[in-house]
């Protein structure tokens, strides 16, 4: 296998290029690592240039704007780099004929489904630009080019970088007061339990929309208060708020849980939350990250 990885430089990136590695495959990334100026996703016949350079024979396309409240403010930036950029990467695998994987996101629903986790088959009613964007992405990638992974993921966490997870460490660890909302569900997904089970399911050939996802739910409030108890920090208060109370410029979904029904079939489930990311804070623990 040679895999080019779009967001290379991102936690899932490194993840999945540190698994490809233990593998011995051979990895590109979309920059040029000598050039001055760096082809990225929006830039498409660069991209394509870079791609037909290297050969790869699958491209992992985890490149996107992640920053929800910035897509809210500049929804034309977060189509230029999720919808188009996206659409982009499509061109490029179908030019090349090869697979591809593109990571998209649990907000391409509404969050009006129920207590139930949606599936795979599951109509996306995105509510906010950054859900839309994805959305766009999987569509342009499903008009474009039927080898194509489409992989589902939410509240993905990670040693380092900026997430929920490490934010709620560094406020612990600065004494700093927690406001964490109740009222919005999803599912904690560690980064390297997510990119192992993107390779599995690259093995398996079985192309169409997955959901990877860690097992279960729980709510912002019930994530944080895991991350401190798991920690020793259970005297550490957290004010649970509504997300009425915490204004921004995007709205999230209420309720966005993802069921894992596809991957199941083909023997692919990722553990518990609880048990990630119970392991994971071990490691921050012993500062193995």
């Amino acid at each position: 296998m040679r895999a080019m990885i779009t967001g290379a430089k991102g936690r899932l990136g490194r993840a999945l290029i540190a698994q490809l590695a233990e593998r011995g495959a051979e990895v590109c990334c979309l920059e040029r690592k000598a050039a001055r100026h760096h082809p990225d996703v929006c830039q498409r016949q660069a991209f394509l240039d870079l791609a037909r350079q290297e050969r790869p024979t699958i491209l992992l396309h985890c490149a996107a704007w992640t920053d929800v409240d910035g897509c809210a403010r500049q929804p034309e930036r977060a189509m230029r780099v999720n919808a188009n950029g996206t659409r982009n990467a499509a061109i490029v695998a179908a030019t090349l004929q090869i697979p591809i994987v593109y990571v998209s996101s649990n907000e391409v629903f509404s969050g009006q489904l129920g207590d139930a986790p949606f599936q795979e088959d599951d109509r996306p009613q995105p509510l906010n630009p950054y859900g839309r964007s994805k959305w766009l992405g999987e569509e342009a990638l499903r008009e474009i080019w039927p080898l194509h992974f489409i992989v589902r993921t939410s509240w993905l966490y990670a040693h380092g970088g900026r997430n929920f997870t490490q934010s709620m460490l560094q406020a612990a660890r600065a004494g700093r007061p927690l406001r964490v909302v109740t009222d919005e569900v999803a599912t904690p997904t560690a980064t390297t339990e997510l990119a192992t089970a993107i390779l599995a399911l690259i093995q398996t050939e079985a192309y169409g929309i997955y959901h990877l996802v860690n097992e279960g739910s729980c709510t912002r409030f019930e994530f944080a208060r895991f991350i401190l108890d798991q920690c020793g920090w259970a005297e550490i208060e957290i004010e649970p708020i509504l997300r009425a109370d915490w204004p921004r410029a995007s709205t999230p979904p209420a309720f966005s849980a993802l069921a894992n029904q596809a991957g199941k079939r083909l023997g692919i489930a990722l553990r518990p939350w609880q048990e990630a990311l119970a392991d994971f804070l071990a490691q921050e623990e012993r500062g193995l990250a």
